[in-house]
């Protein structure tokens, strides 16, 4: 599959919003074994400081979902600097891996951190996906933590 074959667009309405939730209990709840009353909170509201992306194939399948929080939602999450948002529940379905899906859903996070005068992207990212993120210019930082069980590092990215 291209990347022409595929979209990455902005979750505007209550359907995309649905697929990236479908795509997130796919890979964490169902493949990672992430507890689904701690994947899904607050962030996922309609009136939350969060935007969703998704990745949908030509004939509509979603097969990746991604989210920025930015505004007061970032802050608990990057030490409460201003300027700064917090890429998440970032999610590539596994038939669709090694694609590009994911670089483009982390791209196009960072172009609507941008469009909302952010100044760089925090993440949490899992340990066994450290040479992706650092691929695309995220710098670790601080100490290794668990999040649902599962090892993780902060990593940050000036835009």
């Amino acid at each position: 599959m291209s990347s022409s074959s595929y979209v990455v667009r902005v979750a505007e309405d209550p359907a995309d919003r649905e697929a990236c939730f479908a795509v997130r209990k796919e890979v964490f709840v169902v493949e990672q074994g992430v507890p689904e009353d701690i994947e899904y909170d607050a962030y996922d509201a309609y009136d939350a400081d969060a935007l969703h992306v998704v990745a949908v194939r030509e004939d509509g399948l979603p097969f990746g979902a991604g989210r920025l929080l930015y505004g007061e939602a970032a802050a608990a999450k990057t030490g409460g600097e201003p300027g700064v948002g917090s890429l998440g529940r970032l999610a590539v379905l596994k038939t669709a891996r090694g694609l590009g899906v994911g670089v483009a859903l982390v791209r196009g996070i960072e172009d609507a951190a941008r469009a909302r005068g952010l100044t760089a992207v925090d993440l949490h990212a899992q340990t066994h996906a450290l040479g992706f993120y650092e691929r695309l210019g995220y710098v670790a930082y601080g100490p290794e933590f668990l999040d649902a069980g599962i090892a993780h590092l902060a990593m940050r990215r000036e835009l």
